[in-house]
């Protein structure tokens, strides 16, 4: 039986994506998930590094790679992260099983004092957590409940 491919799409692919690809590959190390942007920014997000590392998800090794290198490959989902990318998944060129859209405010914009920002990147980190979650074991039951990294 084949891995189950997913691909989690966002604009920048600096943060929310790539909060959300740390979380679903901890769940199940035998996914094959990836994130990609539409103008990806070409780094991971330093505020999303730290967030994740605090509940034991290191991500400070991803990439942040544009949807080009994706296009053309077959994908069990494709999750969009952002709504700006979910008006231009249908444009996604790839043999996609299965389209699914979960929209997160993104913490980068938000201003305000450095304890006000990082709260606000906690906050999104654990509704992307939620939100995975809640989709890895609607969508893809296992047998063994995951809980929570530390």
């Amino acid at each position: 039986m084949q891995p189950i491919k997913v691909l989690i799409l966002c604009t920048g692919n600096s943060c929310r994506s790539q909060m959300a690809h740390g979380f679903l590959q901890s769940f199940d190390q035998n996914l094959k998930v990836y994130s990609a942007g539409t103008k990806a920014s070409g780094q991971v997000n330093e505020k999303a590094v730290e967030v994740m590392k605090e509940i034991g998800i290191d991500i400070s090794r991803h990439t942040s790679d544009p949807v080009t290198k994706y296009q053309g490959e077959e994908w069990d989902f494709v999750i969009t992260v952002c709504d700006s990318v979910n008006k231009v998944c249908p444009a996604f060129q790839g043999n996609v099983k299965h389209r699914l859209h979960i929209g997160f405010d993104d913490p980068f914009n938000v201003i305000g004092s450095d304890t006000y920002i990082l709260n606000e990147y906690r906050r999104i980190r654990d509704e992307i957590y939620n939100e995975i979650r809640e989709f890895y074991f609607k969508v893809l039951p296992r047998k063994t409940e995951v809980g929570r990294p530390k």
